[in-house]
């Protein structure tokens, strides 16, 4: 399960990757407050749980998320949904419709894959 921070650096990553540690800080500092060092340590946390990588680009590193929206999306949903509320039928991937961080595609895409997945008993 990825933490509220994991969550935040994960959400501007798919929006724009690769980014800068200094770049990523300056999208998320207005709404988490946090210290260039925290953006830091919260990316060498992530790169050491094989969230995030990180490269070299001229010189500058750079991190990109590992695992696309969807799929870290939908275990959160079905974890949420089935060890949290003990859903044991279908998820209601419509529940999200009218989401900002999914378009429709993503929704499909969802979708499909939650409905491929049987519910643990």
């Amino acid at each position: 399960m990825l933490s509220e921070s994991e969550m935040e650096v994960l959400k501007a990553l798919w929006e724009r990757a690769p980014q800068s540690a200094r770049e990523l800080h300056d999208v998320l500092a207005p709404r988490t407050q946090w210290a260039v060092s925290t953006t830091r340590t919260v990316l060498e946390r992530m790169r050491s749980k094989e969230l995030v990588r990180r490269e070299e680009v001229h010189g500058l590193a750079v991190y990109s998320p590992v695992r696309g929206k969807v799929e870290v999306l939908g275990e959160s949903f079905e974890h949420l949904f089935r060890n949290v509320l003990e859903v044991s039928g279908s998820l209601p991937v419509s529940a999200l419709t009218g989401s900002a961080l999914l378009n429709a595609d993503e929704l499909g895409q969802l979708e499909r894959l939650l409905s491929r997945r049987k519910p643990k008993s």
